[in-house]
């Protein structure tokens, strides 16, 4: 049972504690950058970036997670289902991409395409071998080796990637990357 308690004014819930390395993104972010949290959940990253000023639009199939977030100002939530309707970003960038625990592969193209000159893209999912640690299991819900990192590619500079295994929050095979659109001179 996950506990509903809240940690601060923008906090997800305990249980739901955002990954260390997209917080020190977040810390570093300047404020009134703009952010997409895809497949935002209950917001547990977009609300790092909101705490720091930052302008986050939360996508998600259902919004129940963010909710409380519906009036916060430089929050914008869009209800969508992005793997079935027409991509709802359609022509927008953001200094930010934000994705965790989420894949479905026909929609790399446009998120890597959402990234602004001078952005980044911070991705992490699970990857092939978790099968050994528990859900998912589903190979079309897994990534292959260097994955992420072709997504990328020609776009965005990869400069940060990881293939392995974690045990925090739980023992997990998971494929992170850390990309950058360079700026436009």
């Amino acid at each position: 049972m996950t506990d509903p308690k809240q940690v601060g004014p923008l906090a997800a819930p305990v249980s739901s504690k955002p990954l260390a390395w997209i917080v020190r993104d977040a810390e570093t972010a300047p404020a009134g950058a703009s952010v997409l949290d895809l497949a935002c959940g209950g917001g547990r990253h977009g609300r790092a970036y909101l705490e720091r000023g930052c302008a986050v639009t939360f996508v998600d199939i259902k919004l129940d997670g963010v909710a409380d977030l519906r009036d916060r100002p430089h929050a914008t939530l869009i209800k969508a289902d992005l793997e079935s309707r027409p991509w709802p970003l359609e022509g927008r960038h953001f200094d930010r991409v934000v994705v965790a625990n989420y894949l479905w592969r026909p929609l790399l193209p446009r998120i890597v395409a959402s990234v602004a000159p001078g952005g980044a893209l911070l991705y992490q999912t699970f990857a092939r071998g978790n099968e050994a640690y528990g859900r998912p299991t589903n190979p079309d819900y897994l990534l292959q080796e260097d994955e992420l990192a072709e997504a990328c590619a020609p776009d965005l500079i990869v400069e940060d990637a990881f293939h392995g295994f974690v045990d925090d929050p739980k023992p997990a095979k998971i494929q992170r990357v850390l990309a950058r659109r360079p700026n436009v001179a």
